[in-house]
């Protein structure tokens, strides 16, 4: 299969001859052969990069979940790299006077907590406001494109980590996410959205034949990935959502945790696809830094029976219900429960706490078969 930058630089790039361009990328912005987008536009003769645009986590991928990142001069290539995660999320005028082009190559992880999806949204918006083109340069969805788990964040939660009305797992590319955007939630810009040759909606990360990198210091395996629909929920509670150990969304806990009891009541309740194993970890950072937490490590046993988000609702459930005096909700800067703007609701909260989850759950599945008809005319692959 050939990923949209392949095809740009085959044949799609001729198109934008004589224009400047901004490419906006990380360390994930790869061609199969593992070289970087930065570098194959730098060095490409009839391409004129003039500019990089750095998402969270930074150009190169090595900052912190929720760290700022400063604007500052790429070494390897000189060129200005314009923060979209630092004192603005959304390219300021000046950011984007000097180019004419702007050029997404960013490879999602397929949930919408992930950042990089509202990053490509505002630049969408700027565009628009400021007339310039904006050019996907689209890569797989690594957990497929054909699952969909969750609900619609609710108008009152939105926020970076659930700027859009779009499921917990969406099923989408992000150049189908770009074409959404634009017909549905007014981001009207000059649009171009170049296509993966090959790429087909049921597979995974691992039958693409291409090489995963980490989009972020947290972003492991496939299986984290899987995991995280459900998982990421975690980071709303006073769990230990595993940052800090080689299992982060994979390993859930904390000191006040006994995992054997944890993973045998989890099991009990017979969640399709997954199983949960009695582990005990040390974060290095974040949550508990170097407190012995007991806890579980989920386990992906069948990827196309598990519902993620369903697992980890469960486990919450199943960890309030065991621990009522200890597991906490917590809130973040702002006075506000971290966890509603994960959830995309105000409601999760209290079901969780009354061992309803498997009531939110059902009631996700209009709010799936409504995003289903309106995400159709968008889909580009079979």
């Amino acid at each position: 299969m050939k990923l949209g930058l392949d095809v740009f630089l085959d044949r799609e790039y001729k198109q934008f001859k004589g224009q400047k361009i901004g490419l906006i990328t990380n360390i994930t912005g790869v061609n199969k052969r593992l070289i970087p987008s930065i570098d194959l536009f730098h060095e490409h003769p009839a391409i004129e990069l003039i500019a990089l645009y750095a998402p969270e986590h930074g150009i190169r991928g090595d900052a912190k979940e929720g760290e700022k990142v400063e604007s500052t001069v790429d070494p390897y290539t000189g060129l200005p790299v314009y923060s979209l995660y630092g004192a603005t999320r959304k390219p300021t005028r000046e950011m984007l006077d000097p180019v004419d082009v702007l050029v997404f190559d960013l490879q999602d992880i397929g949930s919408r907590y992930y950042t990089f999806i509202y990053t490509m949204a505002y630049v969408m918006e700027a565009c628009m406001e400021l007339e310039k083109q904006f050019v996907v340069l689209d890569r797989p969805n690594p957990i497929s494109g054909t699952k969909m788990e969750g609900n619609l964040v609710e108008e009152d939660v939105r926020s970076f980590v659930g700027l859009l009305p779009i499921p917990n797992r969406h099923g989408m590319t992000v150049g189908e996410l770009a074409l959404l955007f634009k017909n549905e939630f007014g981001y009207d810009c000059e649009l171009t959205v170049v296509e993966m040759d090959g790429w087909k909606r049921e597979m995974y990360f691992d039958q693409t034949g291409l090489f995963w990198v980490s989009p972020s210091p947290n972003t492991t395996t496939l299986d984290m990935s899987i995991l995280y629909s459900g998982t990421c929920l975690v980071e709303g509670t006073n769990l230990s959502e595993g940052r800090g150990t080689t299992k982060p969304f994979e390993v859930i806990g904390a000191p006040f945790i006994d995992g054997q009891r944890l993973a045998k009541v989890f099991n009990q309740k017979k969640i399709n696809g997954v199983l949960a194993r009695s582990t005990s970890f040390k974060p290095f950072y974040q949550k508990y830094k170097d407190e012995l937490c007991g806890g579980v490590q989920l386990h992906v046993e069948n990827r196309h029976l598990l519902n993620s988000l369903e697992a980890g609702v469960i486990l919450l459930e199943t960890i309030a219900a065991l621990y009522p005096n200890e597991f906490s909700f917590i809130k973040n800067e702002n006075n506000k429960y971290f966890f509603d703007l994960l959830a995309g609701t105000k409601s999760l909260k209290q079901l969780i706490i009354e061992e309803n989850g498997r009531e939110f759950m059902n009631s996700c599945e209009n709010k799936l078969q409504y995003f289903q008809q309106l995400k159709e005319p968008y889909l580009i692959y079979k």
